[in-house]
């Protein structure tokens, strides 16, 4: 079987051309997932591409000795570098036309399987190409030094170890670094072996392991991050969909579920992937997940009803907790709220924070904050939209929007508790907005949001109140206005990730919903604006967001009709990319990357608080690729190169279903069916 190249499919994606000018959907060729496996007891030998002729007698006083095909011979020598060459083991030189190197120390040799000779030194790597000799350094993009040994792959590639991980450099010279526990027993790296079928096979400090690189199609990986999900991600018999915990850490059989404060965002964004696969492959089984994803949502709406503590109707409760389980007021007590509000200004004192419900069966966790609201609406559009099957289905939509929705009108934009209070951040008024220096921060982003809710009402239910209430935020609010600055940040890199995550669900469908010309113009220059910011995340639900959205958008300002089309096809490769090097492991492991000599750190002016050491790839100034870094939802900062796991937590695959079916439903990726 043929397995493409990212390389050729990458080609054949910038060859389309800029926005979403996709002629047809790119198939969904096979690809090779890499992923750790345990070792054997003893690793195998790494003779790939060896010639089986007699290899010459090392030279006298050897310390590494390498062959390759064609009867090709390496060895080192003291500080010298010994190539076999007409019969003679003569001295080799690390020159090219334009100078060289003059290593005083060679810590590895070896061959790949066109027959090059790599060395590995202090400086770097230099290959022996047919022309000279090609240096590889961090300068060029090599992640760290230190080089322990070598191994050529069949494919052409060259695994490198090192006292701080692995490196693979394809055969296109790509660096793929390999770092942490979800790829190492242990960083550092004594010997490295490559095995015929190309799994490469580590000896480090902590034990012995390798990486396998196995055929997929991103259908594939879909359907197993589907099937985990199923076994290990479902809370409560409603099924919220939330990251799981293990009682062994590293062992996803022992995984289990608890609430979390985003019960409704995170079932929401994959009830939302649930719906684009539904309406792309016709699946009943999407069909299915996405309805039990409408009635999870909705019970949320349901539970806070009656009750002693009860909030105004339409108000949606961020979790849920079995009342036969633990009390959680114990923990989430107004003590702990004031102690908690003592350290946070804003905090909300307000109990009890989880309120029995009217049956008495079940707790629910008051204060909801915007982007549960972000949640619950990007799903119930799509639903409604996509898979809701007749009038009855729609009407059971419109129902629940009409609630929330209706909440908020009443309360003057204001999602308000069974406290009688507003939410800490439920807060969408223009009186708030416009008039508060504390909501500065937020006057662009909630705009956006409560815009965007008005316009999913009013599709849904046809209710002209909506429309007209849209219409006053836009005509006497500036809610328009507003939406010129979403994100308050400094550049490429400030800001919040929850805020970015929310936004691009919101101008979605405010750019699919909105039929007022001045405010689909303010909202595409807004997510024009917002996306070039974002652009160095490799973000595929961003990207397929913002090229949807604005590929027949303009905007004329004084001088110009501008084009918001997406400029180039470089969104489409970095989505490609990143859902295929999406990792396997989801396991919350440790990694680090602020010591790698191939990376740049933010200024100080973009992140002055920034907790961890952040940073982007020197090369292109784009964050490092998903399978480098940590990714549980796509508010977790990409810009962040150090991650203290404990291997404790567990990661739904949300994050790549979501663009995944997206990219089906709007033509980017051809669907094809899992092996």
């Amino acid at each position: 079987m043929m397995y493409r190249s990212a390389a050729v499919l990458w080609g054949v994606a910038a060859a389309l051309g800029a926005g979403m000018s996709v002629a047809q959907p790119l198939p969904d060729v096979a690809f090779l997932q890499q992923r750790a496996v345990a070792a054997p007891a003893a690793l195998p030998s790494s003779d790939v591409g060896a010639s089986p002729s007699v290899r010459p007698a090392p030279p006298e006083g050897a310390t590494l000795v390498a062959s390759g095909p064609g009867g090709n011979a390496a060895a080192v020598v003291g500080d010298g570098l010994r190539v076999w060459r007409n019969g003679a083991w003569q001295a080799e030189r690390l020159r090219n036309a334009h100078g060289g190197w003059d290593p005083r120390t060679i810590t590895a040799i070896a061959f790949d399987v066109r027959g090059r000779l790599w060395v590995a030194s202090p400086q770097g790597l230099g290959v022996q190409e047919p022309e000279g000799w090609r240096f590889i350094d961090p300068a060029r993009g090599l992640p760290v030094l230190d080089v322990t040994s070598m191994a050529a792959a069949p494919d052409g590639a060259m695994w490198v170890g090192s006292r701080r991980g692995a490196v693979r450099i394809a055969p296109d010279g790509a660096y793929e670094y390999r770092q942490g526990r979800r790829w190492l027993p242990h960083d550092e790296i004594r010997g490295v072996t490559v095995d015929a079928s190309g799994t490469a096979w580590f000896d480090t400090a902590g034990g012995r392991a390798g990486i396998e690189a196995r055929p997929t199609t991103l259908a594939a990986k879909a359907a197993a991050f589907e099937d985990a999900i199923d076994r290990h991600h479902r809370r409560t018999p409603y099924g919220y969909v939330v990251e799981a915990h293990l009682k062994t850490p590293g062992d996803v059989t022992t995984a289990f579920t608890t609430d979390n404060d985003n019960d409704g965002l995170w079932t929401g964004m994959y009830g939302a992937a649930e719906c684009f696969a539904y309406a792309a492959t016709r699946s009943e089984a999407a069909r299915q997940r996405a309805r039990r994803a409408f009635e999870a949502l909705r019970f949320l709406v349901d539970v806070t009803r009656g009750g002693e503590h009860s909030p105004p109707d339409g108000f949606p409760a961020r979790s849920i907790m079995p009342i036969s389980g633990r009390d959680p007021n114990i923990q989430d007590s107004p003590e702990n709220d004031r102690r908690r509000q003592a350290r946070d200004a804003m905090w909300k004192v307000i109990a009890p924070r989880w309120p029995r419900s009217a049956d008495g069966q079940w707790y629910w966790k008051s204060d909801t904050s915007s982007d549960e609201l972000d949640g619950h609406y990007f799903f119930y559009a799509l639903y409604h939209d996509l898979v809701a099957r007749d009038d009855a289905e729609r009407a059971e939509v419109a129902a629940v929007v009409r609630r929330i929705t209706d909440h908020l009108l009443t309360h003057d934009f204001t999602l308000v508790d069974h406290d009688g209070k507003p939410t800490r951040w439920g807060m969408f008024g223009p009186s708030v907005l416009n008039a508060s220096l504390n909501w500065t921060d937020e006057r662009g982003l909630n705009s956006l949001s409560m815009l965007t809710y008005l316009r999913i009402a009013h599709h849904v239910t046809g209710d002209g109140r909506y429309d007209a209430a849209a219409s006053t935020l836009v005509s006497r609010h500036g809610y328009a206005m507003n939406l010129s600055h979403p994100k308050v940040t400094l550049g490429v890199g400030g800001g919040n990730q929850s805020d970015d995550e929310m936004a691009f669900m919101n101008y979605y469908h405010l750019l699919k919903y909105e039929r007022d010309p001045v405010v689909r113009a303010a909202a595409a220059r807004s997510l024009h604006g917002y996306w070039q910011l974002e652009r160095p995340e490799r973000n595929p639900f961003f990207n397929l967001v913002a090229a949807v959205s604005l590929k027949d958008q303009t905007f004329t300002s004084a001088f110009e009709v501008e084009s918001l089309a997406l400029p180039d096809a470089s969104w489409l490769d970095d989505t490609l990319d990143t859902l295929r090097r999406f990792p396997v492991d989801l396991v919350d492991h440790g990694l680090e990357n602020s010591h790698r000599l191939d990376v740049r750190r933010l200024d100080a002016h973009v992140r002055p608080d920034a907790a961890t050491p952040v940073g982007v790839r020197a090369s292109d100034g784009k964050v490092l690729p998903v399978d480098e870094r940590m990714v549980f939802h796509w508010n977790v900062d990409p810009f962040a190169l150090d991650h203290k796991g404990t291997d404790s937590r567990l990661a739904d695959g949300t994050s790549y279903l979501l663009p995944y079916y997206m990219a089906l439903h709007h033509g980017v990726i051809a669907a094809s069916p899992p092996p």
